[in-house]
């Protein structure tokens, strides 16, 4: 009898795990073949734009990295994409791919360590603002930051950021956590009272200059007006005949595309959009 009991048990445990663990071994799968077919590629061959094509179609589907309100734990889903994990998938399967890596457990400590500062799976240290993420992904030697005291770079962000701490309330595990507060102030007053240099939106064109300064696969930041904050959106920049394209997890398109809109002109639909910062993924094969 009881051995009955513990194989219902069982059963209703798999049961109840069976999509979860599914859904799981479907990222796992996709991570696995991207890095294994990335090896048959030419050596010249631009990473960041080839992974991520390989999402486009992938739903937009926002808040994915805040399902669990218990604890903070590394979400790996290539089935629904926001913005910034669209491109932490990207960058995390190029730099994997660069150095010939194809295990998903490889991908897995790479997004962690792109994710987090030092790598470490807590609330507080989840790179919420693009600002953070930029410095510590530049620290951790994954990207470059693109700027310049010359032109296009004519404009400079002041930094007052306080948005996550001012708004508690639309943050579930924040909500959910009000100890981790202190934490997420401290990551606000680490980048608050920086400036940045910027490339402002009316210099954003299909010009000789522009054209030099951003290259196909950088990661674009734009930085937004909008009180407490740094930036709204990011996307990867892709160059195509009439001008610069936004390559991006789209909450207007419901999915992963590269924006049919050129970048000005999507821009100047978003009033609170100042312009646009850049950092370039590290090749770390010259390294």
């Amino acid at each position: 009898m009881k051995l009955r009991t513990v194989v219902i048990l069982l059963l209703c445990l798999t049961f109840s795990l069976g999509t979860s663990a599914y859904q799981a071994k479907k990222d796992m799968d996709r991570i696995e073949q991207l890095l294994a077919d990335a090896k048959k590629l030419p050596k010249d061959s631009n990473l960041m734009l080839h992974f991520g094509k390989q999402f486009l179609g992938i739903p937009y589907v926002g808040h994915t990295l805040d399902r669990n309100t218990k604890e903070e734990r590394l979400v790996v889903n290539t089935r629904e994409l926001d913005c910034t994990t669209f491109v932490e998938n990207v960058l995390a399967l190029t730099l994997c791919a660069q150095r010939g890596e194809t295990k998903f457990g490889d991908f897995e400590i790479q997004l962690q360590k792109i994710r987090y500062r030092n790598g470490k799976v807590e609330y507080t240290r989840r790179l919420h603002y693009f600002t953070s993420w930029i410095e510590d992904n530049v620290r951790m030697g994954y990207v470059t930051k693109v700027e310049s005291q010359y032109k296009p770079f004519t404009a400079v962000q002041h930094l007052n950021v306080n948005y996550m701490s001012s708004h508690a309330k639309d943050y579930v595990m924040l909500a959910a956590h009000p100890e981790w507060m202190e934490g997420i102030k401290e990551m606000e007053q680490v980048i608050t009272g920086n400036d940045f240099r910027y490339i402002p939106r009316t210099e954003i064109r299909d010009s000789q200059l522009l054209r030099q300064t951003v290259k196909d696969g950088d990661i674009i930041a734009i930085l937004t007006k909008k009180k407490g904050l740094d930036t709204s959106h990011i996307g990867i920049a892709v160059w195509e005949k009439d001008g610069l394209h936004l390559m991006n997890a789209s909450s207007i398109h419901k999915k992963v595309v590269i924006e049919p809109m050129l970048l000005q002109n999507y821009m100047k639909k978003h009033p609170s959009q100042i312009g646009i910062r850049l950092c370039r993924v590290v090749d770390l094969k010259k390294n």
